[in-house]
């Protein structure tokens, strides 16, 4: 994310980029950038860099205060209307601290201090009283996130109470003093956004999202036929399938569907963690499917599928890519395809921040398998999960390595710097190694012959692969 967030700063500002000096309080025009983008096309903010793109820092000492105020008037509905769910994290660059957050596009019209603002190159500006433009961002607003399609006749009676009952009981678990503690059903749906009113065509209802997540099986289908997700297990059948599971009901089920078919044809390895054993499988499996079920392109009829084969677990998903390729930790940069859906699954304590998914995956399925994911970006976005060791790269069994393989010590260093970082470059490895380009280009030339290591991708983006 570092390498990310520096190229952030050196393309400079533009229509999806601002940056703001910060001190002991967060900038006053803050939350009209963060309104501009979320009513234009999302962009980056980064605190602590100024307009000439110098890295000026945040004092460490207010990190954690400027964070929790940030937290805190993202929620507060008299600051930004409709309150957002926004990420906040602080990076180390080059000695200084600096606060980034990532605001995707939005599906609502947002209002900054009851005023509404837009975004152009020379930045933010307050469109409240231009009837012509406010017009016409309702417009281009309507058809961004299918999750908010009001659906007026879907009725309480359309929804299950025991799913509600079960998130509320997942949502107090993860944190005693929840909001929904002692809110009805209804009260969930409107904090949530799940039921909303169209500002430009005065309908109002319970949104898809809402019927996605709580709905019963029949007023799903209704609203979304070809709302499925296919569960397939390849063992000896390998040109059809040897187990199936064809999951049609709503997101919060079909998460505990989900995990139980995949347990169910998997093996486990558990793992300490924080003095804590903790299975390593599951870590990787909660990851997967809840990508799987909140980040679908719902307007796609392409099924959504999870494959278990001898050699891997694979999903795939329908998507609206806004990059294509393959995705590493140096080139992620996320975004929330439905996120009234994403905020329901971290309120239950089912999902993380956005993000943390490829870091997590790439984690755990190292301990795993000892190898690596891959995630493509594409009209279908494709995640990879290796079970088998292709490998055994690292300190402590680096020797064996040269005898089996017939690797010099040079060699054998690259392969261990690839094992614990599959996207790093060879200007990279060159400086780890303190020895020039042209030596390392030379060796991984060496073991590319051998067939040790290939290079998925470009050079930019993709990222190594252990054979």
């Amino acid at each position: 994310m570092i390498n990310v967030l520096q190229n952030i700063i050196n393309n400079g500002e533009k229509i999806d980029t601002e940056f703001k000096l910060s001190n002991n309080n967060l900038p006053k025009n803050l939350f009209e950038t963060v309104c501009a983008f979320l009513n234009r096309f999302g962009g980056n903010i980064v605190l602590g860099v100024d307009d000439d793109r110098n890295i000026i820092g945040i004092d460490k000492e207010k990190i954690e205060q400027l964070k929790k105020d940030f937290v805190t008037l993202c929620n507060n509905s008299q600051k930004i209307s409709p309150t957002v769910y926004l990420n906040i994290e602080d990076y180390e660059i080059k000695g200084k601290k600096v606060l980034y957050i990532n605001v995707p596009d939005s599906s609502e019209v947002h209002r900054c201090n009851n005023r509404i603002y837009d975004r152009n190159q020379d930045g933010d500006f307050d469109i409240t009283d231009n009837t012509n433009l406010v017009s016409n961002m309702y417009i281009r607003k309507k058809d961004i996130h299918i999750e908010d399609k009001i659906f007026p006749y879907a009725t309480m009676e359309d929804l299950r109470s025991d799913v509600f009952e079960k998130a509320k009981k997942w949502a107090i678990l993860k944190n005693n003093n929840h909001t929904w503690k002692n809110m009805s059903n209804e009260e969930i749906l409107k904090s949530s956004g799940l039921y909303r009113e169209d500002k430009l065509t005065k309908e109002k209802g319970i949104t898809l999202a809402a019927i996605l997540l709580f709905g019963k099986d029949e007023i799903i289908m209704s609203c979304l036929s070809h709302f499925k997700t296919d569960s397939i297990y390849r063992d000896k059948n390998i040109d059809r399938y040897d187990d199936r599971e064809i999951i049609i009901t709503n997101l919060i089920d079909s998460y505990t569907k989900l995990i139980t078919f995949v347990q169910k044809h998997t093996n486990d390895k558990f793992y300490i963690e924080d003095t804590h054993s903790v299975s390593v499988r599951d870590k990787i499996l909660r990851e997967i499917c809840c990508n799987l079920l909140i980040h679908r392109e719902l307007s796609d009829g392409t099924t959504s599928r999870i494959i278990i084969t001898k050699d891997e677990i694979y999903t795939e998903n329908p998507n609206r890519p806004k990059a294509r390729g393959f995705i590493t930790m140096n080139n992620c940069m996320p975004y929330s395809k439905n996120p009234k859906i994403a905020k329901i699954f971290r309120e239950i304590g089912l999902a993380d921040e956005l993000g943390s998914g490829v870091r997590n995956v790439t984690k755990y399925t190292k301990i795993y398998s000892n190898n690596v994911p891959t995630f493509k970006d594409g009209d279908i976005f494709k995640v990879s999960i290796p079970l088998k060791e292709e490998i055994n790269v690292g300190v402590n069994v680096g020797v064996n390595i040269g005898v089996n393989v017939g690797v010099n010590k040079t060699q054998e260093k690259i392969l261990i710097l690839i094992k614990e970082n599959n996207s790093i470059t060879q200007n990279e490895i060159a400086k780890k190694l303190k020895t020039t380009s042209r030596t390392v280009e030379r060796n991984i030339s060496i073991l590319r012959k051998k067939n040790i290591v290939e290079r998925i991708g470009s050079d930019k983006l993709g990222y190594w692969k252990l054979k």
